[in-house]
């Protein structure tokens, strides 16, 4: 019995393999074509949202014809037909070829913009859409790249195009940071490590001293000494809340409300 069955498996994959082959075999529609013809049908499948047959007419373009414009443009629409996937380590890859290749490309500055948009968009998830979370209580990994991307543009090209959007998005990101250490502060602090507190929120208050979130940072550092029984550290935070943020919700009344508008909504 067992060998009548092995026979039949036997003939049934025999069969298959000589049904696949009768088969037709995909014919490649882009043969034949021009650089200006693959670029432009890449193009307008970029345009109409097919971003993964984008990247195939733009990769087929580069492989037919390496030298010259297209395929230049073409690695820098790979990247952002990526960046649109949300496909973060292929757009990275993407980037950072690029400006490997081409260090001085007339547009070289939109790669470095790009590859910070692509960090800065790594932030959010479709599943931040249905939740309350923060933004700032994640790990903040992709933030601080971001961050040197724009920085980085910032300061080799002062003069770019995407150099004034990059800046505000560092404002955006600094306070971020910030954020995420008072964060981690907030909570050392509920759990009794009051050491810890002042330390992470002492931090946000050096590296971020013009953030928003200092002012929550000095709240907490002044919750905790007062808590470790050190009145002179606690009455000096004190003081220095008073003198810089005389009307702080912290300070007079708990946080701020989570529906008035963010200060860095500016886009």
């Amino acid at each position: 019995m067992q060998k009548i069955l092995l026979k039949l498996l036997t003939v049934a994959f025999i069969l298959s393999l000589s049904a696949c082959g009768l088969l037709p075999e995909q014919k490649d529609e882009t043969i034949g074509w021009s650089a200006s013809k693959l670029y432009s049908e890449a193009k307008d499948e970029l345009a109409a949202g097919g971003y993964e047959k984008s990247i195939k007419y733009f990769e087929k373009l580069e492989s037919r014809y390496p030298f010259g414009t297209y395929a230049q443009q073409a690695q820098m629409d790979i990247a952002y037909a990526y960046y649109r996937l949300n496909d973060q380590p292929q757009g990275l890859a993407a980037v950072d070829r690029f400006i490997k290749l081409h260090p001085n490309h007339p547009n070289v500055d939109y790669m470095y913009y790009l590859r910070g948009l692509i960090n800065f968009n790594d932030r959010t998830s479709i599943f931040d859409k249905f939740t309350d979370q923060d933004n700032t209580e994640r790990d903040p990994k992709a933030v601080r790249d971001a961050f040197d991307s724009f920085k980085l543009l910032a300061e080799r090209f002062p003069d770019s195009t995407y150099t004034p959007d990059a800046l505000l998005r560092m404002k955006y990101l600094v306070n971020s940071m910030a954020q995420y250490d008072v964060h981690v502060a907030n909570y050392y602090l509920r759990r009794g490590a009051y050491v810890s507190a002042v330390n992470r929120a002492q931090a946000a208050v050096k590296e971020y001293p013009d953030a928003p979130a200092v002012e929550e940072a000095l709240f907490i550092m002044m919750r905790a000494y007062d808590a470790m029984g050190q009145k002179q550290l606690r009455d000096d935070t004190e003081r220095v809340i008073q003198a810089t943020y005389p009307n702080s919700p912290y300070y007079t009344g708990g946080p701020k409300s989570k529906d008035k508008k963010p200060w860095w909504k500016i886009w």
